[in-house]
């Protein structure tokens, strides 16, 4: 099993904009829980293949973006400390719909 991604005391501080909190070469190396508004990344410095975070809705689900740019369809990542991710997200399921944007740090639910 590979080791789990270390993240750093300070990512855990509370009331932070949504940002980067740390880099996984895979997805299993990406802790069970991560910080309020984080989100990991999955791959290399150089090649980003997933966004992976706890849905701001906070029902416990999580959502993994695709970030290859070689399928479809894929979000993009614009910043580090204050993020935006392109498109929106939109989490839909027979129990519940979350449909959000996230910029410059901040959700904004569709």
């Amino acid at each position: 099993m590979a080791d789990a991604m270390k993240i750093r005391w300070w990512k855990w501080l509370p009331f932070q904009p949504w940002r980067t909190i740390g880099l996984a070469e895979s997805a299993d190396e990406v802790p069970d829980r991560l910080p309020r508004n984080g989100v990991a990344l999955v791959g290399s410095p150089d090649r980003i293949k997933w966004i992976i975070f706890d849905c701001p809705c906070r029902r416990g689900h999580r959502i993994m973006l695709n970030a290859d740019i070689g399928r479809a369809p894929h979000w993009q990542l614009n910043g580090d400390w204050r993020l935006s991710i392109t498109p929106s997200i939109d989490y839909d399921s027979s129990e519940m719909r979350c449909h959000y944007f996230i910029r410059n740090g901040r959700i904004i639910w569709a």
